[in-house]
């Protein structure tokens, strides 16, 4: 099969469109021919080499992807069968310890992403266990069903399970325009909420207000902590949602109100933040880390993205030969919304 590898650690020269040996299907696993793979900030870091990721080399990566099942492991016994359209929950556990059998599958100890400790979608082909294989809406297309999966449960995950966003709460989001981002403007949104976000480039503002944002800050020409005092007569927000780290941590603390909940799930502009430890406690604030989210709340946003309530947005789509020119345009932060791969025709 053809797939997009790397060798050896680097910049996006390193990514190499060649021939590899297809995948192998384990007992409960199924094989799926891949349509669309969605790109995410992982793919940077892994190809870029971090520490906490061991992985063997050479390495397919891509933790989003939709497709058509090819193939079903000897064992399964399912309701899934070759020839449909699937697309698949990127966080892989072993179902079987205290975690996952609590629902809280995310915390297992052996928890693995796609594409990250195991080889992933940037490929013709790719083996998943069945159980995260689940039926594509009908109303998705494969682009759609890919840019879906990783950053809607991580952002349900942020937003309604940790951040326990009610009516008529305020809600910061910072960098609207990411895939997270536009996520959360929805959730927040459909949970009643005021929602406030912020994007670093003008034509970023009114895509923003499309998606149900009620006010678009553009950072790089405002001071935000200043602007989001003006905006809630010097109370703060209640919540924030962020995923940029160490620029914009102590922006995001001090647009808290009293009591306000911070929720936090990466780092991709520096993993290093300082804080005044007494205004967190004198403030009152909360602090939630936040790592992907459960296979209970993928199901419920399926359901929501199949009945229209939420919106896979795609920023752009290039041909999978295409991924060094993809994870480019990523890393100049140009995108609103996610950035796909698209293997083959995207007809089933």
């Amino acid at each position: 099969m053809r797939a997009v590898t790397f060798h050896e650690h680097g910049g996006t020269e390193k990514l190499i469109y060649e021939e590899v040996p297809s995948p192998q299907v384990g007992p409960e696993e199924i094989l799926i021919r891949v349509k669309a793979c969605a790109l995410n900030h992982l793919d940077i870091w892994l190809r870029q080499g971090i520490p906490s990721y061991k992985i063997a080399l050479p390495h397919i990566s891509g933790c989003d992807v939709s497709g058509v099942i090819e193939k079903v492991g000897a064992t399964y016994m399912g309701h899934l069968t070759p020839g449909q359209a699937v697309f698949v929950m990127p966080g892989l556990s072993c179902g079987n310890c205290d975690e996952c059998l609590a629902g809280k599958d995310n915390c297992c100890a052996s928890y693995q992403i796609l594409g990250a400790q195991r080889n992933g979608g940037y490929a013709e082909y790719v083996n998943v266990p069945a159980s995260n294989v689940f039926p594509l809406p009908a109303n998705l297309t494969f682009e759609q069903g890919a840019a879906f999966p990783l950053v809607s449960v991580t952002a349900w995950h942020m937003v309604k399970t940790l951040g326990d966003v009610q009516p008529g709460e305020t809600v910061l989001v910072m960098g609207g325009g990411s895939g997270i981002g536009c996520m959360a403007i929805q959730m927040a949104n459909l949970l009643r909420a005021r929602v406030i976000t912020t994007v670093g480039f003008a034509d970023k503002v009114e895509k923003a207000k499309k998606l149900g944002a009620d006010e678009v800050l553009n950072h790089s020409e405002e001071n935000i902590v200043e602007r989001i005092a003006a905006l809630t007569q010097g109370r703060g927000v209640n919540i924030v949602i962020e995923h940029i780290g160490q620029k914009v941590w102590e922006n995001c603390l001090r647009s808290l109100g009293r009591g306000g909940r911070l929720v936090t799930c990466g780092a991709t502009s520096g993993q290093i933040a300082s804080f005044d430890v007494r205004y967190l406690y004198s403030r009152q604030l909360t602090i939630f880390g936040s790592y992907m989210g459960t296979r209970d709340e993928f199901v419920e946003i399926a359901r929501l993205a199949e009945s229209n309530k939420l919106r896979c947005i795609i920023d752009s789509t290039y041909p999978l030969e295409d991924a060094r020119t993809a994870q480019e345009r990523m890393l100049d932060r140009k995108n609103f919304g996610k950035i796909v791969l698209t293997i083959g025709t995207s007809e089933t």
